[in-house]
């Protein structure tokens, strides 16, 4: 098992990223959906922990056949998902279950994240404070303005070194934005991924990691962007909007949509143990070293395609 802490600043409060975090999902899980591929919502109900107290559950299918890379492909089933289990009791979610996140014909293969979220810099130290972690662990911290990112995935509206909020003032981002930006939080993300099968434990578990890695960044780059869409939103209203863009998604992949339940509050449902995780985005087109495909080097893309906009809902903008 490989473990890693990664730390993402945001020019936030953790306040505000309560509501920033349930939108941008919900976005971005339809902005990568379509027909027979995407993120099909199957529970989304509260939960309450007797540690934790009131929270939120949710399990979602992530479908991605037509979206691997094709040495993946050569090796997976036609209908393929994974499936993800989250609990969330902001400002953190946590993990109890080490098959929360897990592909639906690799039963040796999981990943574990627990997340916390705390108004600082990113200079808490053991913050997670885990019995589960053997010794010492590596801790990354990830720019959301100035780590690059897969270069299909750059959108020049959503690059924070260029962004700046009109309902907020917040940003661009310069460099060393996160010295000296108030007000300033911090994700920190602890994430173990499993693959045992002997011989490729260790590259498949980096290659993972690295794809974990391009989502955290990914999806924290367009909370920043969107702000001026979800700055003011009430928890109600951003859980009325999550169900509506829920119920769209699974209809626009073709899928028969559950009775979600996306209340902030009600009665206590059947027990579940434990975790939350980035928005999901498809796997990398490159492959892992030991596949023998060279390394692609690519530059930051100056320009990029419009960012995608949901058919089926009222987009929100920054006019009010």
């Amino acid at each position: 098992m490989l473990v890693k802490e990664y730390r993402i600043c945001m020019p936030l409060t953790t306040e505000e990223y309560r509501v920033g975090q349930l939108y941008t999902i919900s976005k971005h899980s339809h902005q990568e959906s379509e027909k027979g591929e995407g993120v099909e919502v199957v529970k989304n109900e509260p939960h309450e922990d007797p540690v934790h107290g009131p929270g939120q559950f949710t399990e979602k299918r992530v479908h991605l056949s037509s979206k691997l890379p094709s040495w993946a492909r050569a090796v997976t089933p036609r209908i393929f998902y994974i499936t993800e289990k989250a609990w969330n009791y902001y400002p953190y979610t946590i993990t109890a279950d080490s098959h929360s996140l897990q592909c639906s014909f690799l039963p040796k293969f999981s990943i574990y994240i627990e997340t916390k979220y705390e108004d600082n810099c990113g200079d808490s130290e053991n913050i997670f404070h885990s019995d589960k972690i053997l010794g010492d662990h590596e801790v990354s911290f990830l720019d959301i303005a100035f780590d690059e990112i897969p270069e299909r995935y750059y959108r020049s509206l959503e690059d924070p070194r260029f962004f700046s909020s009109a309902k907020t003032g917040r940003g661009p981002l310069r460099e060393g934005w996160r010295q000296h930006t108030k007000p300033i939080m911090c994700s920190y993300k602890l994430v173990s991924v499993k693959f045992e099968v002997w011989g490729l434990q260790t590259r498949v578990e980096q290659f993972v990691h690295k794809v974990i890695r391009d989502i955290l960044l990914i999806g924290h780059r367009q909370a920043f962007a969107w702000v001026d869409e979800w700055c003011g939103m009430t928890m109600e209203e951003v859980r009325r909007y999550e169900q509506e863009t829920q119920e769209a998604t699974n209809e626009l992949i073709g899928l028969e949509a559950p009775a979600i339940s996306v209340s902030e509050v009600g009665q206590p449902t059947a027990t579940h143990s434990a975790p939350a995780s980035a928005p999901s985005t498809p796997l990398s087109d490159e492959a892992p070293e030991f596949l023998g495909v060279p390394p692609k080097t690519r530059p930051r893309k100056k320009s990029a395609p419009e960012t995608l906009t949901l058919p089926v809902l009222r987009e929100r903008t920054g006019a009010e």
